[in-house]
């Protein structure tokens, strides 16, 4: 906490806005008050709720007088927008979306676990840059240049799921190409991407707006935040993130404006989702699962994966009553239990939540014949409502109510039939995941003679315990260990970029041969030679660059030897001896790590490299030894840089 910042209380900005019942919300300052709200409060009374929905009504109508009412929604090509109500942000190297072995993309498996664990997806996030741009001269287009990612997106887009592309405006301190809209607009029809996630932004400029119409007819823009009321009109998606809601769970304002607009809530280093879940389900819209947060893991718990598979086929299956039917907020104003109804073609969907530690069974309103979703059976007068969960049951007509043998409709039969076998669950525990140390894969290639070796200038790490310090920059991707923000609000500076150290005993059980400096180019090359590659002349001083991971392991396996570990490295790098070749790049260490989700490599060293005008870049500069950096390897040989090189190491077990 600094200055007087609680990271685990919303910030006023997040708050919800109280709704007048007394002032004027047509327009004048209270309208425009509204206007930038995240969500209406709700009231507690249940005696305000007729003032309440009558302010708010007259808000809208009064909003859509100043700022016209929105007609992109009526495009057909723009539809598909208002039924993507859940989406993942994907990195492109999860380890459930990319196979490291086999060296390729695999959606399919990646969309498996989404539907056993959450009732699948209606779109993807590829991210793809952040946090690894930066650390060369590559720009955020570069980084979808990657072999077979065309087909994983025709593969998800054949399984029924939206592509969204990420675009990042900050990026302005890497290699020029074209404009941003041309080169955004390329990469759309590329990929045949259906929508555009504006990283760090709430809107779109409406140049870049016309390009990407021009590219993909019905794009869908969707920003990371609160979206002002005026750019409703021309995105058709926006992030609830960071929405503190009200005591009384409250309305949201962009989805009340218009409600084919969807919404995504979102609480990026929350442990706990019910709170968004339970807004989502009473305002219709969807929600943001993101496990893999830049890297580290904020994985959804077994409770709320399973409170979101009984969302999603009543939103996918009542499409309908969400977007068309007349919606009363608040219609259950019964605490602990609250719902929403919306009525279209004499039906009437009334979505419940919970907001206690217990279950409640709800007695539902008389009159009518209420059929329950979640539960068996076609004629009920309750329903049971899991804690801090969801339930919903359907209404039928007047003239059902008193018929045996009447149909129950369709729709209705086939949400039931989906839902048959999704129970609450109560274990809202944190799934954990732990990073553990991977070994290099065994090399079956040739070795080289010695003589190769022994020219090789080392220093010595002595055995025995040794206390390191060590240093980093936060960057959102953590070190080893668990998320840099846990339950936090957004996260600001200093916090959200600063610089930590930690402190830990390391135990050196052999002597350490470090090679004193970076294997050089000629020396790659007569490696590149002996397994029977190409080689151009290379520079006897000049680091060897432009290597993989994998390739800088089986050189040091080469020559007998193997990539030093990052303590290793730091350690050596205390010796007289050890010194930095030109242009100084970061070095490779044998400290490749996993949780089953990312993998990444711990740099030592920095580089001359230093990608400029952003904080979101990847680290540069020469750093001193005690300096790492957090790289999340990718594959396909995009790891290889000019900025990173490496050296070897050989143990000595005599």
């Amino acid at each position: 906490m600094s200055g007087g910042f609680d990271p685990l209380v919303p910030r006023e900005i997040d708050r919800p806005t109280p709704v007048p019942l007394d002032a004027d919300v047509r327009s004048g300052d209270a309208a425009v008050v509204l206007d930038d709200a995240k969500i209406f409060v709700a009231p507690t009374d249940p005696a305000d709720l007729g003032g309440w929905r009558a302010q708010l009504t007259t808000w809208r109508e009064g909003a859509r007088e100043r700022h016209g009412v929105p007609t992109r929604y009526e495009q057909p090509e723009s539809a598909w927008a208002s039924r993507c109500f859940t989406v993942a942000q994907v990195w492109l190297w999860d380890e459930l979306f990319f196979d490291f072995d086999e060296q390729r993309f695999t959606p399919e498996r990646f969309i498996a676990d989404a539907q056993r664990r959450f009732g699948g997806l209606d779109g993807i996030v590829l991210w793809h840059a952040y946090p690894v741009i930066g650390i060369d001269d590559r720009n955020q287009w570069d980084f979808y240049a990657v072999p077979g990612l065309v087909e994983a997106a025709e593969a998800l887009r054949a399984a029924g799921v939206a592509v969204f592309v990420d675009y990042n405006p900050w990026d302005v301190g890497t290699r020029r190409s074209g404009g941003d809209a041309a080169e955004l607009a390329a990469t759309v029809r590329r990929l045949g991407a259906d929508g555009v996630f504006l990283d760090t932004l709430r809107k779109a400029d409406p140049d870049l707006v016309a390009a990407l119409d021009a590219a993909r007819p019905g794009i869908g823009l969707e920003g990371e935040s609160k979206l002002a009321t005026e750019r409703i009109a021309d995105h058709t998606l926006s992030w609830a993130q960071w929405f503190a809601d009200s005591e009384v769970p409250g309305l949201l304002r962009a989805r009340w404006f218009e409600r084919r607009h969807m919404q995504h809530h979102i609480r990026r280093w929350h442990r706990d989702h019910a709170e968004e879940l339970r807004s989502a389900w009473l305002n219709g819209v969807g929600v943001m699962v993101w496990e893999v947060v830049f890297g580290v893991w904020v994985g959804w718990n077994d409770r709320d994966a399973a409170t979101l598979r009984r969302m999603l086929p009543v939103q996918r299956g009542m499409h309908r009553w969400l977007v068309e039917g007349e919606w009363t907020p608040l219609a259950v104003h019964d605490a602990p239990v609250f719902g929403s109804a919306f009525e279209l073609d004499r039906v009437t969907l009334l979505c419940l939540v919970n907001t206690s530690g217990a279950d409640v069974e709800f007695e539902l309103e008389s009159g009518g014949r209420w059929v329950p979703l979640h539960e068996p059976g076609d004629r009920v007068s309750s329903v049971t409502v899991p804690a801090g969960g969801v339930a919903a049951a359907v209404r039928l007509a007047e003239d059902a109510a008193d018929t045996a043998d009447a149909d129950v409709p369709p729709v209705v039969a086939e949400v039931k039939a989906v839902l048959h076998d999704e129970p609450p669950v109560a274990d809202g525990s944190f799934p954990h995941r732990r990073a553990r140390r991977l070994t290099a894969p065994a090399w079956a290639g040739p070795v080289c003679d010695t003589g190769v070796r022994d020219e090789v200038q080392t220093v010595t790490v002595t055995p025995g315990t040794h206390l390191l310090t060590v240093r980093f920059r936060a960057r959102e991707t953590g070190m080893y260990e668990g998320a840099p923000y846990v339950d936090e609000w957004k996260p600001l500076p200093p916090r959200l970029h600063d610089q930590r150290t930690l402190e830990r005993f390391v135990e050196v059980r052999h002597p350490v041969r470090v090679g004193a400096a970076e294997v050089t180019e000629a020396e790659y090359a007569r490696f590149l030679d002996a397994i029977g590659e190409d080689a151009d002349a290379r520079d006897p001083e000049r680091p060897a660059t432009r290597v993989t991971f994998a390739r800088a392991r089986e050189y040091a396996a080469w020559v007998g030897g193997r990539l030093p570990t990052e303590d290793e490295w730091q350690l050596a790098a205390s010796d007289p001896s050890f010194r930095r070749r030109t242009p100084e790049v970061w070095n490779w260490t044998e400290s490749e790590h996993s949780d089953g989700r990312t993998r990444f490599v711990m740099l030592k060293g920095g580089s001359a490299h230093r990608s400029e005008g952003s904080d979101w870049y990847f680290d540069g500069g020469v750093q001193t030894p005690e300096f790492s950096a957090k790289l999340l390897l990718p594959g396909l040989g995009q790891d290889a840089s000019p900025s990173i090189g490496f050296r070897v190491c050989w143990e000595d077990r005599s």
